[in-house]
């Protein structure tokens, strides 16, 4: 299950996705896209879309500028299957 926060880009997580439809919240990109790498830059936040080796978007906001974010729920930590006991007695 995702969920959709409005939060300080600052706050903006790699694989958070943004947002940026027309609205109040309107931003360059017009569709949902992966957040790959976050940089603060010059007392700016960067928020890099895509390969950054090949075709990308940037995206300058300050830190405390509001964005529409997607966030996936963290995995739980995996618990280690349970040992089975061996209860086979070989006489």
């Amino acid at each position: 299950m995702t969920n959709k926060h409005t939060v300080a880009a600052s706050e903006v997580k790699v694989n958070d996705h943004i947002y940026s439809g027309t609205g109040t919240n309107a931003h360059p990109t017009f569709a949902w896209e992966t957040v790959t790498e976050v940089r603060k830059e010059d007392g700016l936040i960067l928020l890099v879309t895509g390969n950054i080796k090949g075709q990308h978007g940037e995206f300058w906001l300050e830190p405390d500028e509001q964005i529409a974010v997607m966030r996936y729920p963290e995995p739980a930590a995996a618990e280690a299957p349970p040992t089975k006991a061996h209860g086979k007695h070989k006489h």
